[in-house]
C-alpha cells in the first residue's frame, strides 16, 4: 500500500466532500494563491486513500492548479456498500470518476481539468476515459471532459504475478478473516522483511495506515482485488483516445513491484504517450519522490 510521508494539509489544502450524481466523495482540496491555470482530479489504488497525494498538494496549487484528490468508493473516508460487488466493478468506478468530473466542471472557474489515476486507478481512470470516448464518436457526442491523462505506476492489465498471488490470497481470506486480524498478519510480514522493516513509517503516519486499512469496505477489496489479478488488456482501445486528442503521460518509479518498469514503458509507447522514470522511487512516487513527480507532471499539464 502506498504511504504518505507526512499527513499536515498545507495552508492551501482543506478537506471536504464533493456531492455527485453518483453519491459524496471524500477528497482533499488544495487551491491556488493566484490566478487558476487548470485543474487536476487525483484517483488513488488499491487500499490507497486521498492522503496518498497530499506531498505533491503544495507544488501542484504552487504552480496555479486547483487539485482535488478524493477516496475511491469504498475507500477510507468515502465508505460504500457492503453486500454489493456490482458497486466496485472497475465499470462501476470508472463512472464515479465521469461523475466527479462532471462535478468539478460544474463548480467553474478551474480551467482545463487533467485527470489522474495511480496503480489500480490507473485502471479506473482508463475504463472512465473509455467509456466517454465511446460516447463521444457517436453521433452528437461531447467532446472528451479532459485536458490530459496520466497514468502512474500502473500497467496495462493485470499485475505481476507475485503480487498477483499475493492478492489472490488477500481475496480468499477475507470472507473468514476481520480486517484487524488480516492487519496483524501484514505486520508480522513487514517486520519479517528486513528491507522494509528499514523503512518503517512514523508512529503518526502508522496509526494512519492501520486507520485505514480498517476503514476500507471488504467488498471492495474483494471485487478490485479480484480484477487486478485478471485484468483485460485494454491499452488498443486506449490509445484510440490518445488518438483522438487526449495527451497520456506514463510515469513511474524506477522501481516497482505491482507491474515491471519495461511493461510500462511498453504500454507508453503502445499509447505514444510521455514517458517519465522517477529516480529513487518506486511504486508510489507521488508519495516517495513528490517534487520530480510534480515537475513531470506540470511539464505535461503545461
Amino acid at each position: 500500500m502506498s504511504t504518505p510521508p507526512f499527513l499536515a494539509l498545507p495552508p492551501s489544502a482543506r478537506a471536504l466532500r464533493v456531492v455527485t450524481a453518483r453519491g459524496q466523495f471524500a477528497a482533499l482540496r488544495a487551491e491556488p494563491a493566484g490566478a487558476v491555470r487548470g485543474s487536476a482530479l487525483l484517483v488513488p489504488g488499491f487500499t490507497g486513500s486521498k492522503e496518498d497525494f497530499i506531498a505533491l498538494l503544495e507544488p501542484l496549487a504552487a504552480a496555479g492548479y486547483r487539485v482535488t484528490a478524493v477516496d475511491q468508493r469504498g475507500q477510507y473516508e468515502t465508505g460504500g456498500p457492503h453486500d454489493d460487488p456490482a458497486a466496485y466493478a472497475v465499470a462501476a468506478l470508472g463512472a464515479d470518476v465521469r461523475a466527479l468530473t462532471a462535478a468539478l466542471a460544474a463548480e467553474g472557474g478551474t480551467g482545463p481539468l487533467h485527470l489522474l489515476g495511480h496503480s489500480f486507478g490507473g485502471q479506473v481512470v482508463r475504463e472512465a476515459v473509455l467509456a466517454a470516448a465511446a460516447e463521444a464518436a457517436a453521433p452528437g457526442g461531447a467532446p472528451l471532459p479532459w485536458a490530459s491523462l496520466t497514468l502512474m505506476s500502473t500497467g496495462p492489465g493485470a499485475i505481476d504475478p507475485a503480487e498477483a498471488e499475493r492478492t489472490r490470497l488477500l481475496v480468499e481470506v477475507l470472507p473468514t478473516m476481520g480486517l484487524e486480524e488480516i492487519w496483524q498478519v501484514m505486520q508480522q510480514m513487514e517486520k519479517a522483511d528486513g528491507e522494509r522493516a528499514r523503512r518503517l513509517p512514523s508512529p503518526e503516519v502508522a496509526a494512519f495506515l492501520h486507520r485505514r486499512w480498517l476503514a476500507n469496505v471488504p467488498q471492495a477489496l474483494i471485487t478490485t482485488g479480484g480484477h487486478l489479478v485478471a485484468a483485460p488488456d485494454r491499452v488498443a482501445e486506449l490509445a484510440a483516445a490518445v488518438t483522438a486528442g487526449l495527451p497520456a503521460l506514463v510515469v513511474s518509479g524506477v522501481h516497482d513491484y505491482a507491474w515491471p518498469v519495461p511493461e510500462q514503458t511498453a504500454m507508453a509507447e503502445r499509447l505514444g504517450a510521455r514517458r517519465v522514470v522517477v529516480a529513487d522511487a518506486g511504486h508510489s512516487p507521488n508519495a516517495e519522490q513528490p517534487a520530480a513527480t510534480a515537475e513531470a507532471l506540470l511539464a505535461h499539464w503545461g
